[in-house]
């Protein structure tokens, strides 16, 4: 296959008070026409650093050391702006971490794919450019969505904009920069069968940075693996994933949860990545089960060790014929059920405004985003909200919060009903509740040092601040304290995610709302966040409403789950129950759809995206796309609900049909795990 980019020797270093620090350092990277290629590595190890030099992106405190960036021979390096601006969008385009600050928040997102084609691509005879825009919308399974501004879209249907804004021109390279972290995984895999066609169709080139490896052993073709900076192992997919050659790589394998398992502790990566404690020969050697007196002195290069594999190890050989690391069943504590109730949300219901004078004047309806939700938290308990994106997930965080006032129902805190209004709080009850966003980027303010944000709400709620608990609190996220000077825009995404953890347990709240806080770190830190989450609930009785998509987190840390579609709760159980046999039927197609370490023949159903309203009028929401679908009552009639001996179920569905149905379907991620107890034996009533 031809190369259509070749990175040859690429050094990158960043600027500070200190002088110059090397970030990335001799990357030799080819991709050839046609190819994905995934990028991984831990938070901070300058993948995303050298993605953006595709495209002739750097920040302005960084400087290019050494080497070239080659794309059909020509150096990007050293183009000017002018013909770099040519290339963007039209022959390489970017798919960036963060849609919500890559769309602009002033116009509709439509109109910002409209100046995408008109600046590099004319349209084809007889294709008006509103069809264009529409057919786009459709590829990502999204509605026409042109008259919507960003802000009404949740971060899924954002992202979702981004993807169908970078393939309008049908680039031959495509920069993936965490494209899928925000998704909820039917959103995922649909997106990955998107990507997939789009190569097959166009022939178009993949740069796919990520720390989600099952994700990339659907659609790589090949892997390279980061650490500190270096490329560390580059191997066919199938090839890295079952047989790393590289201590690091095999840690990272080995940190991956599973929906089966979750997360294991012991299994994979311990330490972190630390620059300032780097060795002089192998920059891994702190945290290396394999290190010995000569690789702390020897700097390692790669080289090859098998057909299309290399790796920058002397002692590969022994890491291959290591037994692999086995998983452990997880250990999940669950909480007292005589605890005390500490949230309790009755019959609550949700909306939003329509937007524009025009549509108010003619007294539209707002938007229903969601109804009837009941829900209760006791000390020390975690319950996840689980469920695609624009499902209403966040809004009902957002309402208990106090930042959206509901349009009917009560939120209560300790048997105390709150004002639906954050400005008719108390200072204690906004301490109690602290919100971790999703978004780094918007929480964190850009012009403050991470001290000055770590400070500000403990000199709000009166808290005693000094350096050694503002060092502590880094530590517990997996930082030192060398980050209290750092500025936002000198951290990773992933470094952004930690201080805003680091931040919200600082004033030891009594109920932790964790909106996707985990979706944008890798696999390590990942670990060291669900044990830190874990101390708080068992040491302190924390109780969290954790809203992921990503179900083997969920699988580890949850002890109930709340299975939400199109603004109503479909389950409520216990997650060991739910993972066993999920009953509902949308619930088994979310198991169904979590990627493991080995590609599968998953075929994604694209979820129902109506324009309005956001949840159904009656009948099942479901109804329309459930593969159990009785006819029409389910799209007639609203299913009643059943309730379970650890909570319910809606669906028209009899439960014993459902059990029966989950343990026939053929889906070993619906049987039984071995080592917990069966849910069929659990007395169901009706």
């Amino acid at each position: 296959m031809t190369k259509l980019i070749e990175i040859r020797n690429l050094g990158i270093a960043y600027g500070g008070q200190t002088g110059w620090t090397d970030v990335v350092e001799g990357v030799y990277l080819e991709i050839a026409r046609g190819e994905a290629f995934g990028l991984v590595g831990e938070s901070g190890c300058g993948k995303s650093t050298v993605a953006y030099r595709l495209l002739g992106y750097g920040a302005a405190n960084s400087r290019v050391q050494t080497g070239e960036v080659l794309f059909e021979g020509v150096d990007l390096l050293k183009l000017d702006a002018r013909s770099l601006a040519k290339l963007r969008g039209n022959r390489i385009a970017l798919v960036p971490q963060n849609p919500t600050t890559a769309l602009s928040p002033g116009m509709r997102v439509g109109q910002q794919i409209r100046e995408m084609i008109q600046t590099h691509q004319a349209l084809p005879d007889g294709v008006s450019m509103e069809r264009r825009i529409a057919d786009l919308f459709a590829l990502v399974g999204l509605p026409d969505v042109s008259r919507r501004y960003p802000h009404e879209l949740s971060g899924g249907q954002q992202q979702r904009v981004t993807i169908a804004m970078a393939v309008s021109c049908n680039p031959d390279l495509l920069v993936l920069d965490e494209p899928t972290t925000g998704l909820d995984v039917t959103t995922q895999r649909q997106i990955i069968q998107l990507l997939s066609d789009l190569r097959s169709r166009i022939g178009m080139a993949m740069l796919y940075v990520t720390h989600d490896l099952a994700l990339l052993a659907q659609i790589a073709d090949r892997i390279g693996v980061m650490y500190a900076g270096q490329l560390v192992e580059v191997a066919p997919c199938d090839q890295l994933l079952s047989r790393p050659a590289h201590p690091y790589s095999r840690g990272l394998i080995g940190s991956i949860p599973t929906v089966l398992h979750g997360h294991s502790p012991g299994r994979g990566l311990r330490g972190m990545l630390r620059r300032d404690q780097m060795a002089e020969g192998c920059k891994f050697e702190p945290r290396c089960d394999f290190a010995t007196a000569i690789c702390r002195s020897t700097p390692q290069v790669l080289i090859p060790v098998a057909d299309a594999q290399s790796v920058a190890c002397m002692r590969w050989p022994d890491v291959t014929d290591a037994p692999d690391p086995k998983p452990l069943a997880p250990e999940n504590l669950r909480p007292d059920r005589e605890a005390a109730q500490l949230l309790s949300v009755a019959n609550l219901s949700l909306s939003y405004a329509r937007s524009g004078w025009f549509t108010q004047l003619l007294g539209k309806a707002p938007i229903p985003i969601a109804r009837d939700i009941d829900l209760e938290l006791r000390a020390g308990e975690i319950v996840a909200l689980v469920g695609e994106s624009g499902s209403g997930k966040s809004t009902i965080a957002r309402a208990i919060s106090g930042r959206l006032a509901p349009k009917s129902g009560t939120i209560s805190v300790d048997g105390k009903v709150l004002d639906p209004t954050l400005a008719g709080r108390s200072v204690q009850q906004l301490r109690q509740i602290q919100y971790i966003f999703q978004n780094p980027d918007a929480s964190l303010n850009p012009r403050r040092s991470v001290r000055a944000i770590l400070e500000r709400p403990m000199q709000h709620f009166e808290i005693e601040s000094t350096s050694e608990r503002l060092e502590t609190a880094l530590e517990n996220v997996g930082l030192h304290a060398g980050y209290l000077n750092r500025y936002p825009e000198q951290l990773s995404g992933g470094e952004r995610q930690r201080v805003a953890i680091a931040r919200a347990l600082l004033v030891n709240p009594k109920l932790l709302i964790c909106d996707e806080i985990l979706s944008a770190l890798d696999v390590s830190v990942q670990t060291k966040i669900v044990e830190l989450l874990m101390a708080l609930k068992e040491q302190h009785s924390v109780a969290m409403l954790f809203i992921s998509h990503d179900l083997a987190v969920v699988r580890q840390l949850a002890d109930r789950v709340a299975v939400l579609y199109r603004g109503e709760l479909m389950q409520l159980i216990d997650t060991d129950a739910l993972f066993n046999s999920p009953l509902h039927p949308y619930t088994e197609m979310l198991l169904g759809a979590a990627p493991s370490l080995s590609r599968d023949d998953y075929i994604p159903t694209p979820p129902a995206m109506p324009d309005s309203p956001s949840i159904a009028g009656r009948g099942c929401p479901l109804a329309g796309r459930c593969p159990r679908q009785v006819g029409a009552l389910c799209a007639e009639s609203r299913p009643p609900t059943q309730v379970t001996q650890s909570g319910f179920v809606r669906c028209h569905i009899p439960l014993d049909e459902l059990a029966n149905g989950a343990a026939d379907s053929g889906d070993p991620r619906a049987t039984q795990v071995p080592g917990l107890s069966p849910l069929l034996h659990l007395q169901l009533r009706g």
